[in-house]
């Protein structure tokens, strides 16, 4: 496995790589890796000839008060378990290197980004637009892998991929959970052991809801209140938001449409830790 820190160097290999007619892969993460990034290593490597990962905390993408300087930063267990999974390159450059002096040029994707995680985080999205923008300059790639974890995000790439004409495969990967359901995410390590067994109310709620679409129900408003109350019923935890959107254009549906796909999300506190959850389906 290669590693990379300079973002010129990179971007000449991937330039090389392409001119040797290399499919290329590439995984974006903030690094703490666990078995969800190592999943699209893995869908990576099944479409590409060469899988780029990237490793960067990127502060474009963190608000005032939240979590950019304890965000969890095991490099060299994330180099091991990259190259156990077989990743060829690692990007792993400083904010310094990859953005440099007088930085000032930024990407906004308006309608997705704008209700739910944007309305939150303001400025979030535009943090995330820009780095995967200049991601994909550097590295390249034919396809890049995202995990359906973070939806919102991963159909605000789909849109700027769509719009900018982009030369890349967006695709979506399911989400990989713990052996109780809870999705995995680099801040669960955030979770007190307590908050942590409560944490599963967040995929019990999806759950009851996933059963009664099974059933055949397909009123908005009674699934959403079935979620909501499920997870309301749990000690602690306090609801951000909990909705249906399209997986499209990421709008709230009053309806179900025969043969659309939607999102139920949701997005939960548990004291200082924010959890965000989904089920794809279609109606």
């Amino acid at each position: 496995m290669k590693i990379f820190n300079d973002p010129k160097t990179l971007q000449s290999f991937s330039e090389m790589l392409r001119l040797q007619e290399k499919r290329i892969g590439f995984v974006p993460t903030m690094g703490a890796l666990h078995d969800g990034h190592l999943s699209l290593v893995k869908i990576a490597k099944s479409r590409a000839d060469v899988v780029v990962m990237s490793i960067f905390v990127n502060p474009l993408q963190f608000g005032k008060a939240e979590d950019f300087g304890k965000y969890p930063r095991p490099f060299e267990r994330d180099v091991e378990l990259a190259r156990f999974a077989g990743v060829d390159i690692l990007f792993a450059p400083s904010a310094e290197a990859l953005y440099g002096q007088g930085f000032q040029s930024f990407v906004e994707v308006e309608h997705v980004s704008k209700g739910f995680e944007g309305a939150i985080r303001p400025t979030h999205f535009r943090g995330v637009a820009t780095v995967v923008l200049k991601l994909f300059n550097l590295t390249k790639p034919h396809v890049a892998v995202f995990g359906e974890k973070d939806a919102q995000q991963l159909t605000l790439i789909r849109r700027m991929a769509t719009d900018l004409n982009l030369d890349v495969e967006i695709i979506g990967a399911p989400i990989v959970r713990e052996p109780d359901g809870l999705a995995m995410s680099s801040r669960n390590v955030y979770l007190t052991s307590e908050q942590r067994k409560e944490a599963t109310v967040l995929y019990r709620a999806l759950m009851q809801a996933k059963s009664q679409l099974d059933a055949g129900e397909r009123n908005v408003d009674v699934l959403k209140m079935l979620v909501t109350r499920t997870i309301q019923a749990s000690p602690t935890a306090l609801i951000d938001y909990v909705d249906i959107v399209d997986d499209d254009a990421f709008s709230p549906a009053t309806s179900l449409q025969s043969g659309k796909s939607y999102f139920l999300i949701l997005a939960v506190r548990l004291g200082e830790v924010r959890l965000l959850d989904n089920l794809h389906f279609s109606a």
